[in-house]
């Protein structure tokens, strides 16, 4: 039966942040933050300063009110398209994050100053960073005297230390390898606004600073907290960072410290239906009706469109298209489900939705040919929104055996994180890892996949097995992955036949480990598989 949809009213503007890049960057400076924002539901802008992404030699001429004047125009071209606009900043971008505050009177939002440079004072900077107004007075030294980047760029990670002093090497854009002196003064000029401007910031402000920031000290965060005020103003306190702190060790603090101070709902991290979609009972069912046409196309792009970077598709059973995809997994999922060998599928028949908050659950039925093969397998749709923002959407087959049999095995495939992003992992857990005491804890590499409520089991060889488990979104996992303590890093291995969670994981005496039991989506298993090492 199909739904009869009304007109809902104009759903509301969601949240907005306005993030700014620092002196000779991009926005490569704030690392994955547009991601991790637009996955909670903001929906986020950026500009690029007078002078930038183009060649340093651009920026001779461009001065401190140029770049005000930029960011204020910004500013003023996006405040009403929310009805709340959060400000953030990195570096000088910090600055004048906070100069724009405090001119434009901004009430609407909240206030982030990544690393703000209020003084040059940091652990790597000269002796003789005092005498820059003795050179600024020397002719034409301004504009031809270069002040190069060198180590350790902000980075106390010592492998993506390295991989961006490749990519300078390489002249890669993604920022600037030197800036002429003239810069240096318009950013001591944009310092000495800030310090006049600090008193006069009347939104909440989060500064967020590295202990060990080599560029400017702990000093530049207690100014601004005692300038801004205690009641409006607090700070955050990295212990493993230098200055680019949204790509350095700390970046998952960062990102978590400004994500609640924002208010921010983050999706997966506790259950769906804890979460305020803050979406009116009409946006809800507009959003519904905007999936089910999508789906009844087969349109599976255009379900991508309507979610986060994110989006979490999670298709029953063991075949083709089985399994839970996220991110660019779905992008996969969604182009596989366009090809003729999966039968070009499509959902149609909607039922009636029930919804719980977030969540709507549709009855519908899944419908696919190929060949002489039709489908036509009834179930129902589970989809969760937050801030007019698909997040997750369940697919729950009435028959999945049926499905299983239509579309066919699954095709091996490899996963896990790229080489690079591997490296990096590694990196982050050699940094971390010290000679310590007995008795301590040090870090490590991630695992490949977040997961919860898994098995593991040591091997013969010395490595170890996790398997199973759930994600963030509580999904049943079928992955497995092996960690190497000499290499001091994940790799993913092959996956089960069935994904499971709170099973058992036990080393048998032929070197192979049986898992048995556990569970899924309201369901206990009790079924068995061997894995072969």
């Amino acid at each position: 039966m199909s739904v009869e949809k009304a007109t809902p009213a104009e759903p509301a503007a969601p949240d907005g942040v306005f993030l700014i890049h620092g002196l000779g960057g991009t926005q490569y400076d704030l690392g994955s933050m547009h991601k991790r924002l637009k996955n909670a539901g903001f929906v986020t802008h950026s500009l690029t300063l007078p002078g930038h992404g183009t060649k340093p030699e651009d920026l001779v001429g461009v001065a401190a009110e140029d770049w005000i004047d930029a960011v204020v125009t910004k500013y003023r071209e996006i405040r009403d398209l929310h009805p709340t606009l959060h400000l953030m900043g990195m570096c000088m971008g910090a600055l004048l994050a906070a100069v724009l505050a405090q001119r434009e009177a901004h009430a609407r939002g909240r206030l982030v100053l990544l690393a703000p440079p209020v003084f040059i004072d940091g652990w790597a900077t000269p002796w003789y960073r005092g005498l820059r107004p003795l050179l600024y007075a020397v002719p034409g030294l301004r504009q031809s005297m270069k002040i190069e980047e060198e180590e350790p760029y902000g980075i106390k990670n010592e492998q993506l230390r390295a991989i961006v002093k490749a990519k300078f090497e390489r002249g890669e854009n993604f920022h600037y390898r030197w800036v002429p002196l003239e810069c240096l003064r318009q950013v001591d000029r944009l310092r000495a606004v800030v310090m006049k401007a600090a008193p006069k910031i009347a939104c909440p402000t989060l500064i967020v600073h590295a202990r060990e920031d080599e560029l400017t000290s702990l000093r530049s965060a207690n100014f601004l907290v005692e300038k801004i005020g205690g009641g409006r103003a607090r700070m955050v306190v990295l212990e493993d960072s230098y200055h680019m702190v949204c790509v350095d060790n700390d970046k998952e603090i960062v990102a978590r410290n400004v994500l609640e101070f924002f208010g921010a709902t983050m999706p997966g991290a506790t259950s769906l239906l804890a979460n305020e979609p803050r979406m009116s009972a009409d946006d809800l069912a507009a959003a519904v009706g905007s999936l089910t046409a999508c789906l009844e196309r087969g349109d599976f792009e255009g379900v991508r469109a309507l979610g986060i970077p994110d989006l979490a598709w999670v298709q029953p059973g063991f075949n083709k298209v089985a399994g839970a995809h996220a991110g660019k997994s779905m992008g996969a999922f969604a182009g596989r489900m366009t090809h003729a060998d999966a039968g070009v599928p499509r959902f149609t028949a909607f039922g009636t939705p029930v919804f719980n908050r977030g969540i709507a659950l549709v009855p519908a039925t899944l419908i696919a040919r190929r060949d002489t093969d039709l489908l036509e397998s009834l179930g129902a749709l589970l989809c969760a929104w937050h801030g007019g923002k698909l997040l997750e959407v369940r697919w729950f087959a009435d028959d999945v055996e049926r499905e299983d049999s239509f579309f066919g095995p699954p095709d091996p495939v490899t996963s896990g994180p790229s080489e690079l992003e591997q490296s990096f992992d590694t990196a982050t857990a050699e940094s971390r890892t010290l000679k310590a005491a007995p008795g301590t804890w040090t870090y490590t590499a991630h695992m490949t996949e977040a997961r919860a409520n898994f098995a593991s089991a040591l091997l013969p060889n010395g490595t170890v097995l996790a398997v199973g488990g759930t994600n963030l979104g509580f999904i049943s996992l079928d992955s497995a992955e092996l960690y190497d303590p000499a290499a001091r890093s994940w790799t993913a291995t092959a996956s089960m036949s069935t994904a499971r969670a709170g099973h058992t994981a036990t080393l048998l005496k032929d070197g192979t480990v049986l898992v048995a039991g556990g569970g899924g989506s309201d369901v206990i298993f009790d079924t068995a598989e061997i894995y072969v090492p």
